[in-house]
Order: C-alpha cells, then sequence, then structure tokens
C-alpha cells in the first residue's frame, strides 16, 4: 500500500471522527425521546447531558484536526435540533405539560403550544446561528444557545423527578420554564461563549480552582448542581444587558452633567 493512499485513508478517518461525536449526541437525543415516552425521566435527562458532551467533542475535534466542512456544520445543527430542541420539548410535556389538560380543555392546549414554541424557538435560534457564522463577535452568543436552553427543562425535570414534585405548581413552573427557555433563545441577549478559553494557554488560579470545586458538587447532587449552573447561565445575558444598560445611562448622565448650560 502507497503513502499515498495511507494518507488518503488516514484523513478519511480523521474526518470521520468528528461526524461520529455527532452521531453519538444525536443517538443520545433520539434515546432521551424514547425514555421519556417509555416514562423513564431519569434516564431521559442523563441521555441528554450525554448528548451535550458529545456536542461539545464533535466541534473541538473538527477544529484541532483541522477538519471543519459544510457537512460537518449542516449534520451539527440537524443532530442539535433533535438533542436540544425536539428533545426537551417531549420530555417537558411528557413529564407534566400533558398533564394540564386536568385543569381543563384549554390548558391542555396550551401545554403542547408551549412544548411546540420551544420548539420553533430552538430551530430559529440554530438558523440565526448559522446565518451569522463567522460575522459576529465569537466570544459571545446572540441568544441562549441550545443546549443550555434546554438544560433549564431538563435540570427542572431531573430535580423535580427526584424530589417528587407534583400538583398544579409544579405544571405551572414547567409551563413558565418552557416559555422562557424558547424566548431566552430567540432573545436579543449576549452569552458568554467561553471560547476564549484554550486548553493550550494559561489560566488564571481561579479557574483552575473552580473547575474541580464545580465537579466535586456535579458528583455529590448532579440534578441539583447541574439545574443550578443552567439556571445561573441563563440570567447572566438578561443581568449583564441590564448592567451595560444602566452604565451607559450613568454615563450619559454624567457627560450631561458637565456640559455648560446656556444662560
Amino acid at each position: 500500500m502507497t503513502n499515498k493512499r495511507l494518507t488518503r485513508m488516514r484523513r478519511r478517518g480523521i474526518y470521520l471522527l468528528p461526524n461520529l461525536m455527532t452521531t453519538a449526541a444525536l443517538f443520545a437525543g433520539f434515546y432521551s425521546i424514547v425514555a421519556a415516552i417509555d416514562g423513564n425521566f431519569v434516564k431521559a435527562c442523563i441521555a441528554h447531558y450525554i448528548a451535550m458532551m458529545f456536542d461539545g467533542l464533535d466541534g473541538r475535534l473538527a477544529r484541532l484536526t483541522n477538519t471543519e466542512s459544510d457537512f460537518g456544520k449542516e449534520f451539527d445543527s440537524l443532530s442539535d435540533m433533535v438533542a436540544f430542541g425536539l428533545a426537551p420539548a417531549i420530555v417537558v410535556y411528557q413529564w407534566g405539560l400533558e398533564r394540564l389538560v386536568d385543569y381543563g380543555w384549554v390548558w391542555g392546549k396550551l401545554g403542547w403550544l408551549v412544548a411546540f414554541f420551544y420548539a420553533v424557538a430552538a430551530a430559529m435560534r440554530l438558523a440565526r446561528f448559522n446565518t451569522l457564522h463567522g460575522q459576529d463577535n465569537k466570544a459571545w452568543f446572540q441568544g441562549l444557545p441550545s443546549p443550555p436552553a434546554a438544560s433549564l427543562i431538563i435540570g427542572m425535570v431531573w430535580l423535580g423527578t427526584e424530589l417528587g414534585w407534583t400538583g398544579g405548581a409544579t405544571l405551572a413552573l414547567a409551563l413558565m420554564v418552557t416559555a422562557c427557555a424558547g424566548a431566552l433563545m430567540v432573545s436579543p441577549f449576549s452569552y458568554t461563549s467561553f471560547k476564549e478559553i484554550k486548553m493550550t494557554e494559561k489560566i488564571s488560579f481561579s479557574y483552575a480552582l473552580a473547575l474541580p470545586l464545580i465537579l466535586i458538587m456535579v458528583f455529590i447532587n448532579p440534578p441539583l448542581v447541574l439545574c443550578g449552573l443552567a439556571y445561573t447561565y441563563a440570567l447572566s445575558g438578561p443581568l449583564l444587558s441590564g448592567w451595560r444598560r444602566y452604565r451607559r445611562g450613568a454615563r450619559r448622565a454624567a457627560s450631561n452633567a458637565g456640559e455648560p448650560r446656556d444662560l
């Protein structure tokens, strides 16, 4: 076998590796749907976080091996739509929203409409990301990305399942969280992408200390900690936006105060 043929086979294998990671994320999302339909909500939630892990690996592997392609980008978007668009909507509907019909016909329809709204918002979020890819600031995402948006729903479902949440208040919470997760995806709020943190560069001592502490806490109580992380990240967008608006208003007021007044 010639060296040229070996090189071609090696390149083909490298291109295959990121797409295998994407396929694994797609499978985890599909399994999350099946588990939710069967009533295994803890397994459905664990599958979601496995999908997030593989979704984070495929892009990094493609960049590290210099095997990024248009096919891979499109395949990744379709996988994200299933794993982080359809799967969370079906999981939360099976977990609680379908029981809203017990409170009346209108509430029953509202339950599946809110789940559908989330799925549509995820599709629009992914379409916007693909359209603006390469044009926006890589340090920030516009709108809440679909994986952490899905984690808002999945984290609530996992924590609620472990704690045995029931009743109308739980269903109202599920309705509100699902609607808010969808709205944040199509919102103008900016979210840090963490892409500026590279594995080959030095990081501060606080980052080096925070990561193992977070991993330890996740190991101790996965549903509570993962849910808390998702909600902290989701709230960071509106809070940072409000802080920037306040700072702009304060600077504008200070500038106006320093201008001489006409007598």
